[in-house]
């Protein structure tokens, strides 16, 4: 009988132990879920350092130029702008201009809205020689984003029209229809270009340059490359102005991140946008300038504060005096913000005082 309990005991004796031994095998094999996070986040951390970091760096001055021009955001959308009749200018022509080898210009020629009905169906060749006719010319160069069809430009485009005046309306380089892509010398080279062609067609007309938010960087730093050739503009307004000095532009770095978020990264990857800098000195080409310069500006503008414009004024009326250089302001109660003062009903009779005074 007892061995007959001894065999009956020994599969039991065989399974506890088979049991601990399993038992031990997973305990020895498994890693706690504390040490596997830990794993988790160091791997993620090597992967940032060692690719999205080095990765980033290399794409930052396409980036940054996407932040600074946002030219590839082309709104309005699907809108053909060869035709700028689609956009009620029926008295405007479109036509393109050779800025730089491989760059070509869009451009709209709207002449006074006093000649639109002799302007259907003419051609390029009648709107260059329109130039020439003794009313002043208008060249409006838009800020960073959409194209010369935006509503705004359009709107101003109007205005300026129905004063009696020829506006031209480009888009710089990589903007629109344009070629190429943008940098702050491309687009005064554009700009230059602009100028000259309207020159050599204006006879003794006067051509009043219009810069908005970028554009009024563009303009200044047009100015500059004129004055080293001893021209000046007949007159400058500047909307929105930007300064550069007085803010950051762009406002943010959207890779400054990696600075703060792993300290000490800046003693293995240098901050890569101290090379790719966007001046348009606006302030000091204002210092500078010699021409009749008038400021427009909306105390609610969210992205050029008033205080800002209010200082740059100041500064550039110092340079000239306060005949030459004039500041006007628009209420921040209605709304117009930074691409809204071609809706105030004021503006027309404001810029034909202007115009009048150069």
């Amino acid at each position: 009988m007892k061995r007959r309990d001894v065999k009956q005991n020994e599969p039991s004796s065989d399974n506890s132990g088979g049991q601990r031994s399993s038992k031990s095998k997973k305990k020895e094999g498994t890693r706690s879920p504390q040490s596997q996070g830990w794993l988790k986040k160091g791997l993620l951390a090597l992967f940032v350092i060692l690719v999205v970091v080095p990765f980033s760096v290399k794409m930052l001055p396409e980036l940054i130029q996407h932040f600074v021009y946002t030219h590839r955001i082309r709104l309005p959308f699907f809108v053909d702008l060869s035709r700028p009749a689609d956009f009620s200018l029926n008295h405007t022509i479109n036509m393109y201009l050779t800025s730089e080898e491989g760059i070509s210009l869009g451009v709209w020629h709207t002449v006074p809205e006093s000649r639109w009905k002799e302007a259907q169906g003419k051609d390029l060749a009648w709107y260059q020689n329109t130039l020439s006719d003794g009313s002043p010319v208008f060249i409006y160069l838009h800020g960073n984003t959409g194209t010369r069809a935006a509503p705004h430009r359009v709107g101003v485009a109007k205005i300026l029209s129905a004063l009696g005046y020829h506006v031209l309306v480009p888009d710089y380089r990589g903007f629109g229809d344009s070629t190429g892509e943008p940098t702050e010398s491309g687009l005064t080279t554009d700009a230059l270009c602009v100028y000259n062609w309207v020159k050599e067609r204006s006879g003794n007309s006067l051509v009043v340059i219009w810069g908005h938010s970028l554009g009024t960087g563009v303009v200044t730093n047009t100015a500059d490359k004129l004055l080293e050739q001893g021209v000046v503009f007949d007159g400058v307004i500047l909307e929105g102005a930007v300064n550069t000095v007085r803010q950051n532009i762009p406002p943010f770095n959207p890779f400054a991140w990696h600075y703060w978020k792993f300290p000490g990264l800046g003693y293995l990857y240098r901050a890569p946008w101290e090379d790719y800098k966007f001046l348009f000195p606006t302030e000091e080409n204002l210092k500078k300038m010699r021409s009749p310069i008038l400021f427009l500006h909306s105390e609610d503008d969210h992205l050029v504060p008033i205080e800002v414009a209010q200082q740059t004024y100041e500064m550039a009326a110092r340079a000239q005096n306060a005949e030459r250089v004039k500041l006007v302001t628009f209420e921040g109660s209605l709304g117009y913000l930074h691409n809204g003062l071609y809706r105030d009903p004021r503006l027309p009779e404001i810029i034909k005082r202007f115009v009048q005074s150069l």
